[in-house]
């Protein structure tokens, strides 16, 4: 469902792999009985709930079921913990000049990107709470 990476892929503003996390989250969802009806009605591609195919903004995801927001939240959760600091070490880095340019060119771009992906993270969290 979700690719070879196993990965879904945010911006600042909307899901990139919608369809993806769509299909995921109606899935992990379901009941064991709902899961079994959906397949056997071949909805994988044909599903034609309003729903499904709306795309997943950030605001739309603000709107989802309880179940699935919980999903998300804590998957976001597992995955910030699998950083090594959090978004304030991260930001801390950033505003102490000093410290910052200790660190090589890749070590700044990395730093950059950590805090970019903890920051989408983390506005996903206010999102699904």
């Amino acid at each position: 469902m979700v690719g070879e990476e196993g990965a879904f892929v945010l911006g600042w503003d909307e899901v990139l792999t919608e369809e993806e996390l769509s299909t995921t989250l109606k899935v992990l969802c379901m009941s064991e009985e709902e899961f079994k009806e959906y397949k056997e009605q071949d909805g994988w591609e044909d599903d034609s709930e309003e729903e499904e195919n709306s795309p997943l903004s950030y605001e739309a995801l603000s709107r989802l079921k309880t179940p699935c927001k919980k999903l998300l939240h804590d998957s976001v959760v597992l995955t910030l913990e699998s950083y090594g600091s959090d978004l304030k070490a991260e930001q801390d880095l950033l505003n102490n000049k000093e410290a910052y340019e200790k660190l090589s060119p890749r070590e700044q771009q990395a730093l950059h990107v950590r805090y970019g992906q903890k920051r989408i993270l983390h506005q996903l969290l206010e999102l699904v709470n």
